[in-house]
C-alpha cells in the first residue's frame, strides 16, 4: 500500500472505494431511510418524465386546426391531467426531501461519533504532531464531504439516471433515431466529463491539502497570540500568513480554472445537440413524421436532459472532492494505532504500587535516544523523586509508566505485570498524574474537578476542592463551583489550574501518583499550603515526584538523579546533600541551598 508522509506521520494511501466503504459503514441503521428517499425521488423523477408526454397532446391538440370551441374542452382536460401529474410529483418530492433530511441528518451524526472515536484513541506521540486546528477540520470535512456526496446522489444521479431511462423510452416510441442521437451524445457527454473530473482530482485533492494547512498555521499563531505580542514578532507572522493563503490562492486559481475548462466544453455539447436534434426534427416534420407536439417534447426532454448532464459534472467533481475533502480522515482511521491493547492484554487492579523499570531502553528514533539500559525499582508505597537537568529522562520515565510511550525494549512492570500486558484503561485508572502545566476544559470548576471521579458527589468534590485549597478562589467566584473556566482553563490563573488538576488527583484517589512539578505555578503561601495537601494525598501512595524545585522534595523517600538517560545517583536528600562531588548538590547550591535550610 502506498503512503503519504504528513507532520513526520506516514499515511497510508486511501483510495474511492475505501472511502465510501468507510462513510457507508457510517450511514449503519439509516439504510432504510435512503432506500426510502430514492424510491420517493426516484418516482417523483419518473413522473416528472410523463408530465411533457401531455404537453405534446396538448399541442397536438391546438395545432390540429380544429373548431375552437370544441378544442377548449381537450386542452383543458389535458392541462388537468398535467395540474394532477405534477400535484401527485410534487406530494412524492416533498415526503423524499423529508426523509432525506433524517436521513442526512442521523449519518453526518453518526460520521463524526465514528471519526471522534478512532481519532481519540490515537497516542500521545501522534497528536504531538498534528496541529489541532488541522484534526478539528478533518472531523468537520469529514461530514460535510459525506452531505455533499448524499445531495448529488440522491438528487442528481437518481432522478438523471431515472430521466434518462425514461427519456430514451418515451422518443423511441417517436422516432428511434432521434434516441440513438440522444443517446450517443449523452454517452459522449458524460464520458467526457468523467475522465476530465477524473484527470483533475489532483488539483482538487491539492485544494483541500492547502485548505487545512492554512487553517492548521491560523490555529497555531491564534493559540501562541501571547508569545507573538510578547516577541513582537507580530509582521513576521502576518508576513508568514501572507505566504501560505498566497500558496493556496495560487492552488485556488489553478482548480478553479481547470474548472472552468470542463464548464466550456459542456457548453458546447449543449448547442451542439440542440442544434443536431432539431435539425434531424425539422427533416421529419417536413415529411410528416413528428408533429408540433412532438417538437415541444423534444424541446422540453432537450432542456432538461441538458441541465442535467451540466450537473453530471458537478456530479462527478464532488464525487472527488468529497473523496478530497474525507480522505484526511479516514488516512487517520486507517493509520494503525502506535499505542494500543496487545491481544493478551488484561484489566488489573493494582493494589500495591510496585513499579520495576527492567533493562529499559527509549529512543524517539535512530539519533536520538532517551533511556539508556535503565533499572529502576520503585517499592510499594515509597516516595521516589527524579531529579536531572532537562533531557536527562524525567518526563519520559513517567510517560513510559503511562504508556504514552512504548519502551524500545526492556520491560516495565506494576506489582509484577508487565504494562504492556494490562489494558491501557485498566492502567490508567490507577495512575493520577498531575501534569506540570495542566489543561481544564472548558467546562466548570466543579466538572473539571469531578473529571477525577464521574460518580462523586457533590460533597466529595467539594472536600477535594478544600483539601487542594480551591475554595479559596473558587468561593469568591460569582458563580462559584458552576463557574466556567475557559478554553483551556484560560481564565484561571496557572496557580489556580494546578490546584483545581490537585483536587482532581485527590478525588481520583489512584495507588500511584505521579507530580510533574505539580506547584511549579505557585507562590510561596500557596505551595506551602498545597504541600500540606499533597502530603495527605501521598500517604499509602506510590509516588513520583519530579521536581526542578529541590526544596519540594527534600521529604522523599529516595531521590534518583537521572543524566542522560542512566541513573546517576541515588539516595535520600541529607545523603545525596553530603556526597562531595555529587550532582544533586551542585543542583542544590545553584538554587540557594542555604537560603532553602
Amino acid at each position: 500500500m502506498e503512503n503519504s508522509k504528513k507532520n513526520n506521520t506516514i499515511y497510508p494511501k486511501v483510495t474511492f472505494l475505501e472511502t465510501m466503504g468507510y462513510i457507508w459503514k457510517g450511514v449503519g441503521k439509516n439504510k432504510s431511510l435512503l432506500f426510502t428517499t430514492v424510491i420517493l425521488l426516484g418516482v417523483g423523477s419518473a413522473i416528472g418524465v410523463v408530465t411533457p408526454v401531455y404537453y405534446k397532446k396538448f399541442f397536438d391538440i391546438l395545432s390540429s386546426g380544429g373548431d375552437k370551441v370544441v378544442l377548449v374542452p381537450s386542452l383543458v382536460h389535458q392541462i388537468t391531467i398535467i395540474l394532477i401529474i405534477q400535484a401527485v410529483a410534487w406530494v412524492f418530492w416533498r415526503i423524499g426531501s423529508l426523509t432525506n433530511v433524517s436521513f442526512q441528518a442521523n449519518t453526518m451524526a453518526n460520521l463524526r461519533r465514528q471519526a471522534y472515536g478512532i481519532l481519540m484513541k490515537h497516542s500521545y506521540g501522534f497528536f504531538t504532531n498534528n496541529f489541532t486546528g488541522s484534526l478539528v477540520q478533518r472531523v468537520g470535512r469529514y461530514a460535510r464531504a459525506f452531505e455533499k456526496l448524499s445531495d448529488r446522489f440522491t438528487w442528481d444521479v437518481v432522478p438523471l439516471a431515472v430521466r434518462l431511462v425514461g427519456i430514451f423510452i418515451v422518443t423511441y416510441t417517436i422516432n428511434p433515431k432521434l434516441t440513438a442521437i440522444i443517446f450517443a451524445w449523452t454517452f459522449t457527454y458524460m464520458l467526457v466529463s468523467y475522465f476530465y473530473s477524473n484527470w483533475r482530482l489532483k488539483y482538487d485533492i491539492q485544494m483541500a491539502e492547502a485548505d487545512s494547512h492554512t487553517t492548521a498555521v491560523l490555529a497555531d499563531t491564534i493559540t501562541n497570540q501571547n508569545n507573538i505580542e510578547l516577541f513582537s514578532r507580530y509582521p513576521d507572522e502576518v508576513k508568514n500568513f501572507e505566504n501560505v493563503t498566497e500558496d493556496q490562492r495560487k492552488i485556488t486559481v489553478k482548480g478553479w480554472n481547470i474548472h472552468m475548462g470542463l464548464d466550456a466544453i459542456q457548453a458546447f455539447f449543449a448547442f451542439v445537440i440542440e442544434f443536431a436534434v432539431f435539425y434531424l426534427a425539422i427533416i421529419y416534420w417536413q415529411t410528416g413524421f413528428l408533429t408540433v407536439g412532438s417538437f415541444v417534447l423534444i424541446q422540453l426532454y432537450i432542456v432538461g436532459l441538458s441541465g442535467q448532464l451540466w450537473n453530471f459534472a458537478r456530479i462527478v467533481r464532488d464525487f472527488y472532492q468529497g473523496y478530497a475533502d474525507s480522505k484526511e480522515m479516514i488516512e487517520i482511521m486507517q493509520l494503525p494505532y502506535e499505542i494500543k491493547d496487545t491481544p493478551i492484554a488484561k484489566d488489573v487492579d493494582i493494589t500495591e504500587g510496585k513499579i520495576t523499570f527492567q533493562n529499559v531502553n527509549y529512543a524517539f528514533n535512530e539519533t536520538r535516544s532517551v533511556l539508556d539500559n535503565l533499572n529502576v525499582e520503585i517499592e510499594a508505597g515509597e516516595k521516589v523523586a527524579l531529579v536531572g537537568a532537562s533531557g536527562a529522562g524525567k518526563t519520559t520515565f513517567i510517560r513510559l509508566i503511562l504508556r504514552f510511550y512504548d519502551v524500545t525494549s526492556g520491560h516495565i512492570q506494576i506489582d509484577g505485570n508487565d504494562i504492556q500486558h494490562i489494558t491501557l484503561d485498566s492502567l490508567r485508572e490507577n495512575v493520577s498524574l498531575v501534569p506540570q502545566d495542566p489543561l481544564l476544559f472548558h467546562r466548570t470548576i466543579k466538572e473539571n474537578i469531578r473529571y477525577g471521579r464521574p460518580n462523586a458527589t457533590d460533597k466529595e468534590v467539594e472536600r477535594a476542592a478544600q483539601l487542594a485549597h480551591c475554595s479559596e478562589f473558587i468561593d469568591v467566584l460569582p458563580n462559584r463551583y458552576d463557574t466556567y473556566v475557559g478554553e483551556r482553563g484560560i481564565k484561571l490563573s496557572g496557580g489556580e489550574r494546578q490546584r483545581v488538576a490537585i483536587a482532581r488527583a485527590i478525588l481520583k484517589n489512584a495507588p500511584i501518583l505521579i507530580l510533574d512539578e505539580a506547584t511549579s505555578s505557585l507562590d510561596s503561601h500557596s505551595e506551602s499550603l498545597i504541600q500540606d495537601a499533597l502530603d495527605t494525598l501521598m500517604k499509602g501512595k506510590t509516588t513520583i515526584v519530579i521536581a526542578h524545585r529541590l526544596s519540594t522534595i527534600r521529604k522523599m523517600d529516595r531521590i534518583i538523579v537521572l543524566e542522560e538517560g542512566k541513573v546517576l545517583e541515588e539516595g535520600s536528600h541529607a545523603t545525596l546533600i553530603k556526597k562531595e562531588g555529587s550532582l544533586y548538590r551542585k543542583l542544590w547550591d545553584l538554587q540557594a541551598g542555604g537560603f532553602l535550610k
